[in-house]
């Protein structure tokens, strides 16, 4: 018995379209796993994509327990003549009638949207000639009663954008005005998703087997609508994929590409599967991967075009339940592995910086991918989700997913092109390009030298060496040495400030002022060799920038304007050198460069983090202070070192953080963004008076310092693409005219709204870093407070991942992020501020109850 209902439902809905690099942000992903879910990809067009999303979808509602299917189009051509959904929905119908099914089936075909030419080529109204798409509401169902009555199955196709002429998606698009834009797809497939397996607001019962299926149109690199190609498009989902091959003559070449293009993205493959075409594609297809992905090999598709193929479907009927028996054992093994990842890894890790008493089983994320600035985390068994990557992953990220694209294939190329080489006395295209750009940008005017290393901690331990030798050199330490080597060694020390942090390694660690990082428990062996300055700091509250002096640099000569900033460019101002508190600055650092000649130890170095403090609790340095030391040790020949790991590369907004002091360093280190992150690679560069100091005749003169990856062919080839990446207009849209600086990335009135919230003591905000610290006291304040918790598991929720500095909360985007990106980032962290603030009182009343 068969029932068939008919409805169009036609209104205008004027979309607005964009380019992709215009676009406003991608929705956050929300991807249920209460069943699986796979996208099927062609490795070209004509495969028989929508062939096998029929078969699949008759193997999986030939069944005896109520199943439901939901198979999504989201772009088709050609409409309406050629429909892949429609094809879909009536091939199932005459299947589901020929094989005698136990259940019943309500079959519907939605169309949603379309341009305008496929609305007038159905309806005869509409002109073409408006820049819009509609919403086409296209409705089609078909009951067909199995010999059972009651409860049965759904199958529910939708094509969610349709054009009229049968080409590419971009051209079908570009020619009947109506270009949608890569986030307005991604927003309409992820609706779908979530709420497809429904009819009329119903969802599936619990006892009822679910599958979704994304079928893609032509090709793996294919463009969608907006030109970006689909691979792309939806990578966001990452969903599993299944990969339709090509089994005519060239077929092997075509489904190897599509399979490694979807790998180089980081997809998952669960299986190949292709018709015969007598070629025996598959033996070779086979050996090539190594059997790391089954091959499934259908049957000839006749070639007759009246050939309503229903032998054929016959006839690949175990194939086609092979199929699905793999994708349901492929869906069940990531379900259970995702379950059982936090306890297995609080049982075998031991993770930095944390107390694993801490730690519950619930509160570690499962990242199960990253996109561009976003991780896709697994919440229990219900869904995955995206969490912006507020920590930029510890400081080190700066890729939006087209750049993690560009590298992951630039670093595969290296990888094939070099594997690894060794650097010494060698020359390399990655190399010797990533040294010339690092020269030529942060290096520029004074750097004459690259010395590459794995880590920042040791691009310091480099810079020590360095800088030590220099000044020994200088101040005739070397020559005295090497005329009397029973001679006692003079004991060189650096000067630095309180709150620095240069790393883990047992030199950096010395470089360092006193910490929760080098005491007794963390460093036995820490003595900290320097003089370690408390320097005057820099920060917003209620709307002002105030200077905070540290005791000991409080005269009282010093004038009120000194004391605060109406804005944040007066406190970069070089007009400030010839203020009363530039003289008050060179006074104390001279005082105390003189009575540190007194000691036994000579200052052979300064080494310190150019305008921010990171790990010290994020503290903006006063830049005055910072350039007036720097002037005052160059003067008397003590080598200047700028720990740059964290600030460099436009981490503050500019290129380099010298550019915001106005001064530059003998020696810097450069690593995180340095390669995007997404590879460890660093840099110590030097000035040529600096490299001199190691010339002589013997190689025991030489900098004997190294790493066996030095310089490795796939971090400087993501550094070199990052690099000009970041500071090329046509890439990063929030680099300015001239290419110097990045446009400001938090929004002003929520910069000051914040800064005046009562929970918040100071703010800063600079480049791509936004900190602020909480109101707190005692045990409530410093590294090790947990303070912050309840603000943190709100964030996160909210869908923003970050991780306190105890109670300093740090919010860090890309230099690439949009702006509005950040502005939903303060907005979402105000409101966790209020809720904040409202808990810390509740929390009061409840006690003094």
């Amino acid at each position: 018995m068969l029932r068939l209902r008919r409805n169009f439902h036609l209104s205008r809905h004027p979309l607005l379209f964009k380019p992709f690099s215009t676009a406003a942000p991608l929705p956050p992903l929300h991807l249920p796993l209460s069943h699986p879910t796979y996208i099927l990809w062609g490795s070209n067009t004509s495969v028989g994509k929508t062939l096998v999303s029929a078969g699949l979808a008759s193997s999986f509602l030939h069944s005896d327990s109520p199943s439901n299917f939901l198979y999504l189009k989201p772009i088709q051509t050609g409409f309406p003549s050629d429909s892949d959904s429609r094809f879909v929905f009536h091939k199932l119908s005459s299947l589901y009638r020929r094989r005698h099914a136990r259940l019943s089936l309500l079959a519907s075909d939605h169309v949603l949207n379309a341009s305008l030419p496929v609305l007038n080529s159905i309806t005869g109204c509409g002109d073409g000639s408006e820049l819009a798409m509609c919403e086409l509401g296209q409705y089609e169902e078909q009951r067909l009663v199995g010999e059972e009555s009651g409860l049965g199955s759904r199958l529910i196709c939708k094509t969610m954008y349709a054009w009229k002429e049968a080409v590419s998606p971009h051209l079908a698009a570009e020619r009947e005005s109506g270009v949608v834009d890569d986030a307005l797809v991604i927003q309409s497939l992820q609706s779908c998703l979530n709420s497809g397996l429904g009819v009329n607001g119903e969802s599936e019962g619990a006892e009822t087997r679910a599958m979704c299926l994304v079928e893609t149109a032509g090709g793996v690199a294919s463009p969608g609508p907006s030109g970006s190609l689909q691979c792309d498009l939806y990578r966001s989902f990452r969903l599993p994929c299944l990969l339709v091959g090509d089994g005519r003559l060239g077929g092997i070449s075509g489904t190897i590409s599509a399979y490694e293009t979807l790998k180089l993205r980081g997809y998952d493959v669960a299986a190949i599967i292709f018709a015969d075409n007598g070629l025996e594609n598959e033996v070779v297809l086979s050996s090539h991967l190594r059997d790391r992905v089954p091959i499934l090999v259908l049957p000839p598709i006749p070639a007759d075009i009246t050939d309503d193929l229903m032998d054929w479907f016959d006839n690949s009927q175990n194939v086609f339940d092979s199929l699905k028996e793999i994708m349901l054992s492929a869906y069940s093994k990531r379900l259970n592995r995702l379950r059982e990842m936090p306890k297995k890894a609080k049982s075998i890790f031991w993770w930095p910086f944390t107390q694993h008493k801490l730690v519950a089983d619930e509160a570690v994320t499962v990242i199960d991918s990253r996109c561009g600035e976003n991780f896709t985390v697994f919440k229990g068994d219900e869904f995955m989700t995206q969490q912006f990557d507020a920590c930029a992953s510890w400081w080190t990220q700066g890729p939006d997913a087209a750049l993690q694209t560009e590298l992951a294939s630039d670093m595969g190329y290296a990888a094939a092109r070099f594997g690894h080489v060794m650097f010494p006395e060698n020359v390399y295209e990655p190399a010797l390009e990533c040294a010339e750009l690092l020269l030529a940008g942060v290096g520029k005017g004074w750097a004459s030298r690259v010395y590459f290393s794995d880590n920042g901690s040791t691009a310091i331990e480099i810079a020590l060496k360095m800088a030590f030798r220099k000044f020994s050199i200088d101040h005739g330490i070397h020559d005295a040495q090497e005329c009397n080597a029973d001679a006692q060694r003079s004991e060189l020390m650096v000067l630095a400030l309180n709150g620095s942090y240069h790393g883990d390694t047992l030199g950096a660690m010395e470089a360092q002022a006193p910490s929760c990082y080098t005491g007794f428990l963390q460093q036995p062996w820490y003595t900290g060799r320097g003089i370690f300055l408390d320097p005057p700091t820099v920060y917003m509250h209620g709307g002002k920038w105030y200077l905070s002096l540290p005791v000991g640099l409080q005269p009282e000569t010093l004038r009120l304007e000194n004391a605060f900033f109406d804005s944040r460019d007066e406190v970069f101002d070089e007009k400030r050198d010839g203020s009363d508190l530039a003289e008050i600055y060179s006074a104390y650092l001279s005082q105390q460069l003189s009575n540190s000649s007194k000691s036994n130890s000579l200052l052979g170095a300064l080494i310190m983090e150019p305008v921010i403090q990171g790990a010290g609790g994020m503290h903006m340095v006063d830049p005055l202070f910072q350039r007036v030391l720097v002037k005052e040790c160059q003067d008397k020949k003590i080598p200047v070192i700028f720990d740059e790991v964290f600030t460099g590369f436009w981490r503050l907004g500019t290129e380099t953080a010298a550019e915001l002091l106005h001064c530059v360093p003998d020696i810097a280190c450069f690593a995180k963004l340095m390669t995007g992150g997404i590879i460890p690679l660093s840099a110590t560069l030097a000035s040529n008076s600096v490299f001199e100091s190691f010339i002589g005749d013997s190689k025991l003169e030489a900098l004997l310092h190294g790493h066996s990856y030095s310089a490795h062919a796939l971090g400087c080839t993501a550094a070199a693409k990052s690099i000009k990446w970041f500071k090329n207009s046509q890439t990063n849209l929030n680099i300015n005219a001239e290419g110097t600086s990045l446009r400001e990335l938090w929004d002003e009135n929520l910069v000051y709204e914040i800064s005046s919230h009562p929970a918040v003591k100071r703010v800063v905000a600079l480049g791509t870093l936004f900190a602020l610290e909480l109101q707190a006291d005692g045990s409530n304040a410093g590294y090790a407070s947990l303070y912050a918790r309840s603000l943190l598991l709100k964030l996160r929720e909210d869908g923003i991942y970050t991780r306190p500095l105890g109670n300093v909360i740090y919010l860090m985007c890309g230099p690439c992020t949009k702006p509005d990106s950040c502005s939903q980032l303060l907005i979402k962290l105000l409101g966790g501020l209020d809720d904040f603030i409202s808990e810390s009182r509740e929390n009061l009343e409840s006690y003094h109850s």
